[in-house]
């Protein structure tokens, strides 16, 4: 009886041979796949260049007219002068602040050199001079840093574990800035010098701010009579130690015994003494400090210059905004001419 030969099992490892195959094939698609992409794109530009070549010559004379009218039209306007002041406002009066300067850019942009003139006091003549305000934040990060570690002084110890810098960063706004610029642009240099007084009294005037100023003065006044006593009780105190000590001193030693514990005792209320005359003079210069920059509702830091500057810049010349106008509008022009005309061959075709 014969026996039967073993079938041949299916092969369970996979063919190495047929998946680089595989994986080669996937490659070649792929980097075919970016090369239709790059031959596009340089097709596109081939075309654009092309484009550009056969208008070659009517761009340069749009150009040129453009430039033309642009040199025409910078010789014929009136030149603008800006101005720029910096302030500092206290007692949250920065809104306000933000609120007038807006108010009265509305009305210069508006020409309503009747309303802008009875506001800010000056002729419609001079009013119509006056072509924009402007209010920003001034501050870097710098000055951020200080105005946060200001804050965090300001909170109690739980609240201040809550927040952390890159928080306060982050939601940082123009109101919350130290110090703002204010500026003018107009076509008299020196109109905003003229105008500032009414600008600052706008602020100063109201009656809130003046009282949130008057409470601060006397807060600020009392706590400054409450240094003054406790720097009189820390002199008398520690003349009273002096002479202690000097009464101690005179007294006949008797025998050789030393009460050490004593004197420590005397030296350690001395020297707190001196630290508390230390942090009470600190406390005295930060409070002559607050008394200075509190003692306007809004300090002017840098005033309006007496003259102006004269408002440069490329974007602000007609010699480069009409060219760069024109030239893009006779490529949109030319583009759209094209495009009909290939259509109208394609529709042959």
């Amino acid at each position: 009886m014969s026996k039967e030969l073993p079938q041949p099992q299916p092969s369970e490892e996979v063919d190495l041979g047929q998946l680089f195959k595989l994986i080669g094939n996937a490659f070649d698609r792929f980097f075919k796949f970016v090369g239709s992409i790059f031959k596009g794109i340089f097709g596109v530009i081939i075309l654009f260049l092309l484009f550009l070549q056969k208008n070659f010559i009517k761009f340069v004379i749009v150009g040129a007219l453009g430039l033309a009218i642009g040199f025409y039209l910078d010789s014929t306007k009136q030149t603008t002068y800006i101005s720029t002041m910096i302030v500092e406002p206290n007692f949250n009066s920065v809104q306000q602040l933000y609120n007038n300067i807006n108010f009265y850019n509305e009305l210069a942009d508006a020409e309503d050199s009747t309303a802008l003139a009875d506001v800010l006091q000056i002729t419609e003549k001079q009013a119509g001079t006056i072509k924009e305000f402007k209010v920003d934040s001034y501050s870097d990060e710098n000055q951020k840093i200080l105005l946060f570690d200001r804050f965090v002084r300001s909170l109690d110890t739980t609240t201040q574990k809550a927040i952390d810098m890159e928080s306060y960063l982050k939601n940082f706004n123009s109101f919350d800035a130290r110090f703002h610029t204010v500026s003018v642009i107009a076509t008299d240099n020196s109109i905003a010098k003229q105008i500032q007084p009414i600008i600052v009294n706008s602020i100063s005037s109201n009656d809130y701010f003046n009282l949130q100023k008057y409470i601060s003065d006397v807060n600020i006044q009392l706590q400054d009579s409450l240094y003054n006593k406790q720097f009189k009780e820390i002199d008398s105190l520690q003349l009273l130690y002096k002479k202690v000590m000097l009464k101690e001193a005179e007294r006949p030693m008797q025998g050789t015994a030393i009460n050490l514990g004593e004197n420590g005792s005397n030296d350690n209320k001395e020297l707190a003494l001196i630290n508390k005359m230390d942090e009470l003079k600190s406390s005295l210069v930060e409070l002559n400090e607050e008394r200075a920059n509190k003692s306007s509702i809004l300090n002017v830091i840098s005033n309006f210059p007496n003259k102006g500057v004269k408002v440069k810049g490329i974007l602000k010349s007609y010699k480069f905004l009409v060219p760069l106008v024109m030239l893009i509008l006779t490529l949109f022009i030319f583009a759209l001419l094209s495009t009909n005309t290939y259509l109208k061959n394609y529709k042959k075709d």
